[in-house]
């Protein structure tokens, strides 16, 4: 059972996946945008490939908790996949994930060209893991586990 996260932009959707547990996710790359219907044709790829259940979309709400513009061109998109897809479609909160994308490559110290290809990607990973982190700790609280913070 694998998850894909996606960081929904204008230009590229950064694509991530979970590993089989749901436990990591993993940065596959960018897809250049071009059009919903081809977008979808190489999302697909991903879908078949590593066999999909689930679906989380990077959410942009503004740092006040306000919808920005992005929300609406997300949301179209969200409501495209989900008129294509039998599986759930999520959306997650997005707040700081290119930031701290940003961080995560200036600290592996890649040039600023190298940091532009793979941001997306890297925005996507933190998208996923964010919610299986999420979906892990209510599944370790009904089967009565501990969890740390």
């Amino acid at each position: 059972m694998r998850i894909m996260g996606l960081d929904y932009g204008d230009k590229t959707i950064g694509v991530a996946i979970s590993d089989v547990l749901g436990l990591i996710a993993q940065s596959k790359g960018v897809i250049r945008r071009k059009n919903l219907t081809e977008d979808f044709i190489k999302l697909q790829d991903y879908l078949e490939e590593y066999q999909i259940t689930e679906i989380v979309v990077g959410f942009p709400i503004n740092m006040n908790g306000t919808l920005g513009p992005r929300v609406e061109k997300t949301n179209q998109f969200v409501n495209f996949l989900r008129k294509r897809v039998d599986i759930p479609v999520n959306l997650w909160d997005e707040r700081l994930t290119t930031v701290a994308a940003e961080r995560v490559l200036l600290e592996a110290d890649l040039s600023r060209s190298k940091r532009k290809d793979v941001i997306d990607a890297v925005a996507a990973a933190l998208i996923l893991q964010g919610y299986l982190d999420l979906k892990n700790r209510k599944k370790t609280r009904k089967r009565g586990g501990r969890v740390y913070e």
